[in-house]
């Protein structure tokens, strides 16, 4: 266990007999509320998504996520996150994307993936490892609350612990952008939705609804 919030909530590293009800509570939440999941109607709320629970179960084997529990063993809030060793991941990542027959899904990951590996934060600065947020997620019921921000907050704490120097997000919507924002992250790059174009160069690739209009990539020194 980490430590209590103001709100009474407990906050714990996600351990593996938690795997199935933290892969609920993203069904219930993120998978169908996320901006770019939203936008090609990845899917329903409720409704699971192999390769999306897939991507979720491998960050959360890496042992740094970390969920907000109520006293009766709710889960209030989950962050995933998960261990990057280099832009090679990501590139070979993006290879296997090619192999995957869901589109809705290839075109959300290939727009993450081309974008990271425009830039390279292992080089700039000199680590081999990097610390990375990649599912925010907090139940309807607890909104409103700070929570979102304190999941975040408490992330960076067991990046610290466990050494990491540096820490990074794909942001993809306002909320979770203002949210890293106030806690000192700063955009490494970014690109407007209405900017990512097909491959013909004339329409967008996602129509994503306001507030949200660009995906920031943020980053935070931890030394």
């Amino acid at each position: 266990m980490l430590a209590n919030n103001s709100n009474g909530l407990r906050m714990e590293i996600i351990t593996e007999p938690w795997f199935p009800e933290v892969i609920q509570h993203l069904r219930q939440t993120f998978f169908a509320d996320e901006p770019l999941n939203k936008a090609v109607s990845l899917c329903r709320p409720g409704d699971g998504h192999t390769l999306l629970e897939k991507h979720s179960l491998s960050s959360l084997r890496d042992g740094i996520s970390v969920m907000a529990v109520t006293n009766s063993g709710e889960i209030a809030g989950v962050v995933v996150n998960g261990i990057l060793h280099g832009n090679e991941d990501t590139g070979r990542a993006l290879d296997r994307l090619a192999e995957m027959d869901d589109e809705k899904f290839r075109k959300i990951f290939t727009l993450l993936y081309e974008e990271n590996l425009k830039i390279d934060l292992f080089e700039q600065f000199s680590v081999e490892s990097i610390f990375e947020i990649r599912i925010l997620s907090v139940d309807s019921k607890f909104r409103g609350q700070g929570l979102a921000k304190e999941l975040m907050r408490k992330s960076e704490e067991v990046a610290r612990t466990n050494g990491f120097q540096l820490m990074k997000t794909d942001a993809t919507g306002l909320f979770s952008q203002r949210v890293a924002s106030s806690l000192g992250f700063v955009t490494r790059h970014e690109v407007k939705y209405e900017d990512y174009l097909d491959q013909d160069g004339v329409h967008p690739v996602f129509r994503v609804g306001p507030p949200h209009d660009r995906l920031k990539i943020m980053y935070k020194t931890l030394c």
